[in-house]
This record gives C-alpha cells, sequence and structure tokens, in this order.
C-alpha cells in the first residue's frame, strides 16, 4: 500500500477555549493515547476536585512530565486520518509557534482554531487568526467547542460562525478554505462520530474535516532556495553543505551560487537519507556537493540557487510586522536579532512608517514614536551583515521572519519590499 501523504497540522486559539481537550479526546478515539492512560488521569484530577482535566492533562505531560512514567510526545505522534498521516504542532506558547513556523521546523500546512461557543471571538483568537494568515497557513478548520455551555444551540452557533467569517476574511481568509464545525471536546460530540445532540448540523465530524484539507502543492516552479544548515567536510568528497529545498528544482550538473558570499560552483552529486538522488525538490533535506567551494567558503544562513536567478541580498528592507510582546516599546534605532530561514542577523529599525490595525491592516498612525505589543506596523529595516531574505510575495518561504530578543520572540513579520544590495 503506498504511504499516505503527510500533513503538519497547527493547533491555536484562546487560551482557556479547549485545545489541549479537543486534542487529548482526538488521539484518545483514534487510539493513538491509550485510554487507561486517560483513566488513571480522571481518577487524579476527580481526586483533585478537577474533573473535567483529565484530557488537558494528558497533553500537559508534553509541558512538564509532571507524572512519572508516563510521557506522551504528542509533537512528534503520528495521527491518521483515512486519507492523511497527520503530525501535530502543538503550540503550548503562541510565541514558540511563531518561531518555529518562521524558522520552518514546523510548517504547518492546516491549522485548527478552536473558539468556545459561549465566550465567543477573544484577543487571542484574534491575534492567533492575523498570525497564522501572516505565517502563511492558507486552510483552516474552526472547531466551535464546548457547545455543552450553550445546549447544543444551533442559533449560537451560525451567530458566531457569521462573527468568525467577518473576522477572517478582513485578514484574507477565503470562505472557500474555511470548515465550520461545531464540536464538545469534554463530553465527545461530534469528534470522531457524529452526535444526535448536534442533528442540526449538516457537516462532517471533526475527524472527517481533517481530510477534506489539501496537501499544499510543492513550489518547484518557484527560483531554486535552499537554505544552509549546516557545512561539512567529508574525507574523498570534499565540501558538503546541508538543507532543506524551500522552493525551486535542484539537478546534478546544475550551476549554483551561493548568497551572501557569492561563491559558485557546480553540483556535483545530491543526496538524500544516504542515498544519491538525480534531482530534489521541496521538502527534500539533502547534502549536495558542489565543486570549486571549500569549507570557509559558506556557512550556515547562506542560500543556494541558481546563478541565472541568484538570491536576493537585502541591503534594506520593507516590511509588515506584529509585534507579540515586547517590555517596553520599539523605536528606530532598536537593533534585535531577526530570524529568517536559517540565518540570524541583527537588524536595525530605520523606520517607523506606519501604526496598522492588527485586526484589519488599515492604517492608524503615520510615523509614529513607537510601536509596542499588539501594535501591527509597517517597519524599514538595515541588517547590520548581508542577508538573503526574499519578498514574500514572490518567495514566501523566504519572506517570513521572527524577531528575537532578550531569549523570547518579541514580533513576526513578513518582507513586503527590499532594496538590493
Amino acid at each position: 500500500m503506498a504511504e499516505k501523504e503527510h500533513m503538519n497540522l497547527a493547533m491555536i486559539g484562546h487560551i482557556d477555549h479547549g485545545k489541549s481537550t479537543l486534542l487529548g479526546r482526538l488521539l484518545t478515539e483514534t487510539g493513538v493515547i491509550d485510554p487507561h492512560v486517560v483513566d488513571e488521569y480522571r481518577k487524579k484530577a476527580e481526586a483533585m476536585g478537577k474533573a473535567t482535566f483529565e484530557f488537558a492533562w494528558v497533553m500537559d505531560t508534553l509541558k512538564d512530565e509532571r507524572e512519572r512514567g508516563i510521557t506522551i510526545d504528542v509533537a512528534h505522534q503520528r495521527f491518521d486520518t483515512k486519507k492523511y498521516y497527520y503530525t501535530i504542532v502543538d503550540c503550548p506558547g503562541h510565541r514558540d509557534f511563531v518561531k518555529n513556523m518562521i524558522t520552518g521546523t514546523s510548517q504547518a500546512d492546516a491549522a485548527v482554531l478552536v473558539v468556545d461557543a459561549k465566550d465567543g471571538i477573544m484577543a487571542q483568537t484574534k491575534e492567533h487568526v492575523f498570525l497564522a494568515r501572516t505565517l502563511g497557513v492558507t486552510q483552516l478548520i474552526i472547531a466551535i467547542n464546548k457547545m455543552d455551555r450553550v445546549n447544543f444551540d444551533q442559533k449560537r452557533y451560525e451567530e458566531l460562525k457569521k462573527e468568525l467569517l467577518d473576522l477572517l476574511k478582513v485578514v484574507g481568509y477565503k470562505e472557500a478554505n474555511v470548515v465550520f464545525i461545531p464540536v464538545s471536546a469534554l463530553e465527545g460530540e461530534n469528534i470522531t462520530k457524529q452526535s444526535d445532540k448536534l442533528k442540526w448540523f449538516d457537516g462532517t465530524t471533526f475527524l472527517a474535516s481533517l481530510d477534506l484539507m489539501k496537501v499544499p502543492e510543492k513550489p518547484v516552479e518557484l527560483p531554486l532556495r535552499i537554505p544552509v544548515q549546516d557545512v561539512y567536510t567529508i574525507t574523498g568528497v570534499g565540501t558538503v553543505p546541508v538543507g532543506r529545498v524551500e522552493t525551486g528544482k535542484l539537478k546534478k550538473g546544475d550551476s549554483v551560487i551561493f548568497n551572501p558570499p557569492g561563491t559558485q560552483g557546480e553540483v556535483k552529486t545530491i543526496e538524500m537519507h544516504h542515498e544519491e538522488i538525480a534531482e530534489a525538490i521541496p521538502g527534500d533535506n539533502i547534502g549536495w556537493n558542489v565543486r570549486g567551494i571549500s569549507r570557509t567558503d559558506i556557512r550556515r544562513g547562506d542560500v543556494c540557487g541558481h546563478v541565472d536567478n541568484p538570491p536576493t541580498i537585502a541591503d534594506e528592507f520593507t516590511a509588515q510586522i506584529v509585534v507579540l510582546q515586547h517590555p517596553t516599546a520599539i523605536t528606530v534605532g532598536y537593533t534585535p536579532v531577526f530570524h529568517c530561514h536559517t540565518a540570524q542577523v541583527a537588524s536595525t529599525v530605520t523606520e517607523i512608517s506606519k501604526k496598522l490595525d492588527p485586526k484589519t491592516g488599515a492604517t492608524l498612525e503615520e510615523n509614529p514614536d513607537f510601536i509596542k505589543a499588539g501594535d501591527a506596523a509597517i517597519i524599514k529595516v538595515k541588517p547590520t551583515r548581508p542577508l538573503v531574505i526574499e519578498r514574500v510575495k514572490e518567495i514566501p518561504h523566504l519572506g517570513r521572519f521572527a524577531v528575537r530578543d532578550m531569549g523570547q520572540t518579541v514580533a513576526a513579520g513578513m518582507v513586503m519590499d527590499i532594496k538590493e544590495k
């Protein structure tokens, strides 16, 4: 039997809206997690007077292995639907999620946004929708959870669905790419089997909705871009950079260039999983040996492309960012570290052109003095050393970045335009 296609799924939404419980319920009902484990938790939870928390607790063993001997690493938990096998990109803190999404360690192909039927749209719901969009997640499943809190009322579901659609359209989601599902994770309604309490709902179960997602097309038509993760020197072979093909195709014999250094050479061999291959495509993690390049010529963060369409080196760039957290405020002159693909380069904010409404993208203020947590803005940025970065409209995979400072992700953004070196 042919291997199922793989998809990454991110779980997002406001902190108390039931992401963990939904995930715990899904993984238990699909047999990924042993129900006995959940029973153990149920007993402990009841003893502590927290009877509804057992599923969430299953998920929390991820965060800190609170109980000896029971570890469920959902982060790498394969979980199958009829059509795909999914890896859950669980986001304990959305800031970790943002960093992972941007550095490419876990690009989500689809996201589940969990919204509490009773509480409705909260600040974090809006922030997550905006972030998912900024990070390039195009397909969404909206799980309207805790339907038990509103007595499985169709009217409340329809009303909240309409409010959510309005919000989604504002940030640029197309209705055709969004699936709405009413559920009660706590009571297990409409998770893997149809629910009698939701007879009015004519859609699928939550599990079945995951098969409505589409595998993103591989961007083979875009120019070749391979960010370098590491560089090895192999005896008898020579210099072998290692990295993941983000866009385009690499073939044996191709003339390639590594930017920013501008080093050029010809591809002798391409290896994947210790086997030689003739051609590499997006998503492939490869090592490629290039004639005429030495270990000192290239380093992590450089990007390989074809000589006739080399990776763009930015002298300065214009970006749209969203500030997630910052102890004070961001002003002109601020120089944090920008993480883009595998590069990490300190860069200076040279101009804050506009402050935007993070929910709509509309301009609130021209040339503000500062921006703070929760703000979105258009800024100009000057890297302290040459950096390869691309316009998000041209090569989205290399057009996103995270801004880190003091050990935390302070902002996320995308590149609108570039002043080239």
